[in-house]
């Protein structure tokens, strides 16, 4: 099992910027890859970007040039680094780590679904 605690979000202006963090412990070494997602109210959930552990990228088309995804291996932490927000952004932001066989998707996440982290994008 993986545990996940996200950090990072808050209200920020159109155009404005936001990092996430999450902080992994537990059985990382069965971890592969790693995914940010986004869940806005009556929405599903959808995936954002993946990361895997040879630091291959993918995102989905919504946040392609806005958003990137990184890691640093030596705190177990993936950052999402969020520019030029949109109030479309607005959602609950999750992040888990698992296994992939394509690095385009967890197909398996290990980590439990935590509280995540609020991102509001407003004037």
């Amino acid at each position: 099992q993986v545990q996940l605690v996200e950090s990072g979000g808050g209200l920020v202006q159109p155009g404005g910027s936001l990092r996430l963090s999450c902080a992994a412990s537990g059985s990382i070494f069965s971890v592969n890859a790693w995914g940010w997602y986004r869940q806005a109210p009556g929405k599903q959930r959808e995936l954002v970007a993946t990361i895997t552990s040879g630091g291959t990228t993918n995102y989905a088309d919504s946040v392609k040039g806005r958003f990137t995804i990184s890691r640093d291996n030596t705190k177990n932490t993936v950052y999402l680094q969020m520019n030029s927000l949109k109030p479309e952004d607005t959602a609950v932001y999750y992040c888990n780590a698992g296994r992939s066989l394509t690095g385009r998707r967890l197909d398996l996440p290990l980590g439990s679904w935590g509280q995540g982290t609020q991102v509001t994008v407003s004037s």
